[in-house]
Formats: C-alpha cells, structure tokens, sequence
C-alpha cells in the first residue's frame, strides 16, 4: 500500500511532464497554420515557434526560485496554473502579441516543470526505483508528445479554428494536473532543509521506505550539518561542485545537439523536404510519438536494471549510425520519404532508450541536497537555451546548410557524446542521493 502511494504521487508529478510534452510538440501541427493566418513573415514565424522556447529558459532559470522558498508541491501548482491559462489564451487569441504572451506562459510552465517535477521525484523515491519513478516524467513528456502528434491528426487542417483547437485542448489535462496535485505532499527533504519540519518530514519518509526511513531520516539530517549549512555550500558555482556542474551542463547540450527538437517541432515539414505529402507528413509524426513513447517505456524498465550508463552507450551508438543514414539519404538526392521515415523512427527509439530517458533522472541525481533545485536550473536552462538554438536556427540551416550537412553535423556530435559517456558519465545506479554526493563533490 505503502509502496503504490509513493508511485500514485510520482504519476501525478510526472503529470508536469505529460503537459511539457504536449505543449512542446502540438506547436508542430499548427505552426504553418498559424503562419498564414497572420500572415507572418519568416523571422516571425520564428518567432511564433520558437517564443515557447524562450519563456522555457526564463522558466527553467527561475524555477528553483519558488521550489526552494516556496515547496516543490506549491511550485507544481503555479505550473499547472500557466499550463491552464496558456492553452485558454492561445486558443482565443485575435491579436498575434497576445498569442505569443500566452505561448510564452506555456513556456514558462515548461521550464518550471523540467527543474521541480523531477527533483520532486528524486527527493521522494526509494534509491532502488528512484531511476523507475523519475523516469515517469520522461515517460510522460513523450506520451504528451505523441497524444499531441494524434490529436493534431486527428483535427487536422479543415477550417480557419482548427490550429486554435490544436492548442485549446490542452486545458483539460491542465486542470486535471491542478486538481489532483491537492493530493501530493511536500518532499521531505525540503521539509527538513528548508523548513526543519522534522515530524511532517519522517510521517512522509515512513510511507515512502518503512523499514529503513530512521537510518534515511538521519542521512538526511546529518546532510544539514554546519559544514553543510555554510554559505559555500548553497553556492552552486564553487570548487566543491565543479564536477556536477560540468556533467549537467555537458548532458544537457549533448541532448539537443542530436537534434531532437528541431525533429519534434519540424517533423512535417522535415519529411514535406523528402516528398511526402501534408496528410502523410502527419501521419509520421504520429509514428515518431508512438516508437518515442514505446522505448521511453522499455528504457523505464531497464534504467535500474543496467544502468544510465548502459543505456547511454547503446543509445549514442544507434544515434551515429542513424543520423549517419539521414545524412547520406539527403546526400544521395535520390530516396524515398518513407526511408527517412524510418531512418527517424529507428532514430527516435535509439534517442528514448538512452537520452530521452537517462536525462531528467541523471541532473535530479548528481547534486546534493543543499543545491538540488539549483543544480537541476542549470541542467534545464542549458537544455532549454540549446532547445531555442536548434529550433530557432533549423528552417535556415536546413535551407542554407541542406538536409545532409544539417544530419551531418548532429551525427558528428554524438560521436562526441559516446567519448563522454565512455571516459567520463559516472554510474548513479542503486545509490542512495547521500552516496552520489560522497562521490562526486570536493570535500
């Protein structure tokens, strides 16, 4: 009973995730839409997709801010608040400013989500399936993604307000998000570390590891020691925790330069590039949220069985190779859309299995306590400025640079980020957070 609590909260946080998803990829649908309704221009249609992106960076920078004042559960609250008036705002928009401020909320939900709903997640989790429930909120993110690929097929392009239908939908699952978070408690070491709330704290701690909360309950404690507690141990920035900061930073670019959102946000216009028509164009996208969401789920299974690391390896293999192919398909000018269709699909299944998977759980894992929230800001703006970048620069790339040099050049990087993983990812398998930071910071 005990233990299916502690998964109910963890899918109920992971709901952030689903709405992340959704709201990052259902912009694909509509975005040629929304293009000829106000007649934008191309650095406006840029903008139109990409202003998301840029309230994710502000979201993802500030939102250890609240989490850390304000409770990692109230932060939730506020998410699922900007989700709710962000799909509202953009399906009812007449004026193309307004629609890009309520875009822009929606990415401030985003960024907020990708710092707390994880650290939640981790802070809350049993050490032996903290890498299982983390990964709930990945898992999440791509079943948004592809329930947005679907339900923008399924309403399609017929009529003027099909594009406001698109975003509108949203809504429902926002106040779903906004209701059954009443029903989430507080982490407990933020109870402890920011508040010193030490009898509500070991109440939750007791139903998330019962036979072992006292030994985990005193960890956690003697984590708040003097030593602990010193100005120098909340700045994210010091010598002590160079090596955390350099493992979430170069996490975070090697998973955007494989290229991923530039096929999430582009993925019917990139195959329209390979000659399939509109309608079959979205029928892919369908098939790149269904092979996304398959493998994040198989990924799930495997995460506390073999490790980050494994999965990282295997994955950066399949993303050379796969890459490599789309490149070559490009280069030779002479394919058929659906080879690159499924150059991609096998792309998407290597990407979920490893990166996809592997990246909230990894950040929410390698900082202390003390830092967590700051530590996964870092990790998540850094994704979320290279997120802007790819997704801001593709249409131009893929015109100047073409198809083979753009794939090229993704394909190049995780050759780089298979060096990474091999020489330098450490393995956070089965650790409890306490043992992670014993082995990564400077003391």
């Amino acid at each position: 009973m005990n233990q299916r609590k502690v998964f109910l909260w963890s899918i109920v946080v992971a709901l952030g995730g689903f709405l992340f998803g959704f709201d990052t990829a259902v912009i694909s649908g509509a975005e040629q839409s929304i293009q000829a309704y106000w007649s934008l221009n191309p650095v406006e249609h840029g903008l139109t997709v990409s202003i998301a992106l840029i309230g994710t960076i502000i979201g993802s920078l500030t939102g250890s801010i609240p989490s850390d004042r304000l409770g990692r559960r109230n932060t939730l609250m506020i998410i699922a608040a900007l989700y709710l008036v962000s799909s509202l705002g953009t399906a009812f928009a007449t004026d193309w400013h307004f629609f890009l401020l309520f875009r822009l909320l929606g990415g401030l939900g985003v960024g907020a989500s990708s710092v707390t709903a994880p650290v939640y997640i981790s802070e809350i989790a049993p050490a032996a399936k903290r890498g299982r429930l983390v990964a709930l909120f990945q898992f999440n993110v791509v079943f948004g993604i592809l329930l947005s690929y679907f339900s923008n097929y399924l309403i399609g392009e017929d009529g003027e307000t099909a594009w406001r239908w698109m975003l509108g939908v949203q809504a429902f699952p926002s106040l779903l998000f906004l209701i059954l978070l009443q029903l989430v408690p507080e982490s407990p070491r933020w109870l402890i570390l920011k508040k010193g709330k030490l009898d509500e704290a070991s109440t939750i701690l007791k139903i998330v590891n019962p036979d072992g909360y006292e030994t985990e309950l005193e960890n956690i404690i003697n984590n708040k020691s003097p030593e602990n507690a010193s100005p120098n141990a909340s700045q994210l920035l010091s010598r002590k925790y160079r090596f955390p900061v350099f493992l979430a930073v170069a996490f975070a670019v090697f998973n955007q330069v494989s290229g991923i959102n530039a096929i999430i946000y582009y993925a019917p216009r990139i195959f329209e590039m390979t000659g399939l028509g509109r309608t079959s164009s979205l029928l892919s996208t369908v098939g790149i949220g269904a092979v996304n969401f398959i493998f994040t789920l198989i990924a799930i299974n495997f995460i506390d069985r073999i490790g980050r690391k494994t999965l990282m390896l295997i994955g950066s293999i399949g993303l050379i190779a796969t890459l490599g192919l789309v490149a070559q398909a490009f280069y030779s000018n002479n394919f058929s859309g659906w080879a690159v269709t499924i150059y991609l699909l096998v792309y998407i299944a290597f990407f979920a299995f490893s990166q996809g998977a592997v990246i909230w759980v990894f950040i929410a894992e390698i900082f202390p306590n003390q830092v967590r929230a700051k530590g996964q800001t870092l990790g998540s703006f850094t994704h979320w400025v290279m997120a802007a970048l790819i997704a801001f620069s593709f249409p131009m790339l893929a015109e100047k640079l073409g198809g083979g040099n753009t794939f090229l050049f993704f394909s190049i990087m995780m050759v780089l980020q298979l060096v990474f993983v091999w020489k330098v990812m450490p393995e956070t398998k089965g650790k409890s957070l306490e043992q992670i930071e014993r082995s990564l910071v400077l003391h």
